[in-house]
């Protein structure tokens, strides 16, 4: 498949490049960004984090706001972060922030106009991994990560496919969308109004029921305005007990939604992941 590059940045030794492809899963032009770490230029083929984001970002929130490109280049991780919908002018859209392009909710849409392009489950499970790795010096070996709509994202995806996660984590994650406003919204235009359909996109329902383990952290702010009603955090610390998930849930007093908060605490999801794809 080619890919076009757009940018490159030396960062902590390795290399931040953006580049973007033509997606036969999402019918348009996609975006991404990936972090190569030094290692790289020493021939190894090294483990990749996925990064998922959440609501209006795109493949640049995360690599610019983050401060991860530090402790990728110490572990000797990459990073690689898709944008979070299709994009383009023959892409549906919606006025509204929380639907459409910049709010594809990695799902794959079954509903019109929406299931002509909003194929992103499929998009970062099978499509984007297949194109990063045949181009890039990195291996099979996986996490995957994001930040709330992307925390959602991060969360079912690897929960439906423990085969080709070695762990997974998210900051503010929308933990049960099928009872939040942001998740009600998505899943009704691209899913339908049947609720059985929803349930495998739900983190907390699929933690619930979950039978093979993958690894888990969780970090949520204290203070995140989108706490009670969007978020719902509780929900998926009740769905562990039942299951007996191996989930590390933290509340940190204080922190919010931003990017802030995801800095302060990313060097402690690198190492989180670097413990599972180094085994």
């Amino acid at each position: 498949m080619k890919i076009e590059n757009l940018s490159a940045n030396k960062s902590f030794g390795g290399w931040h490049k953006q580049y973007s492809h033509q997606s036969h899963t999402l019918n348009c032009t996609m975006r991404f960004a990936i972090y190569l770490p030094p290692q790289v230029s020493s021939g190894k083929k090294v483990p990749v984090l996925y990064w998922l984001s959440g609501l209006t970002c795109s493949d640049e929130n995360f690599m610019q706001k983050a401060c991860a490109q530090r402790i990728a280049a110490e572990l000797g991780i990459a990073i690689v972060a898709p944008d979070t919908s299709p994009r383009g002018e023959e892409v549906a859209d919606d006025k509204s922030y929380d639907l459409g392009q910049g709010a594809g909710f990695y799902v794959n849409a079954t509903q019109p106009p929406w299931d002509r392009h909003y194929q992103m489950y499929d998009y970062v499970v099978k499509e984007l991994p297949a194109l990063i790795e045949a181009a890039f010096p990195v291996s099979n070996k996986r996490a995957i990560s994001g930040h709330s709509m992307g925390g959602h994202g991060a969360l079912t995806i690897a929960m439906l496919n423990p085969e080709r996660y070695s762990s997974m984590s998210a900051f503010s994650p929308i933990c049960n969308p099928m009872t939040a406003p942001w998740g009600q919204k998505a899943f009704t235009a691209y899913l339908g109004k049947d609720k059985a359909t929803w349930e495998k996109h739900d983190a907390s329902e699929l933690m619930r029921q979950a039978t093979q383990f993958v690894p888990a952290k969780v970090d949520q702010g204290g203070a995140d305005d989108f706490l009670v009603e969007q978020l719902k955090t509780e929900v998926l610390e009740a769905a562990a007990k039942v299951s007996a998930y191996p989930l590390e849930l933290a509340i940190h007093d204080g922190y919010d939604h931003s990017y802030y908060f995801i800095s302060s605490f990313i060097e402690k999801h690198l190492r989180f992941h670097a413990t599972y794809l180094n085994e």
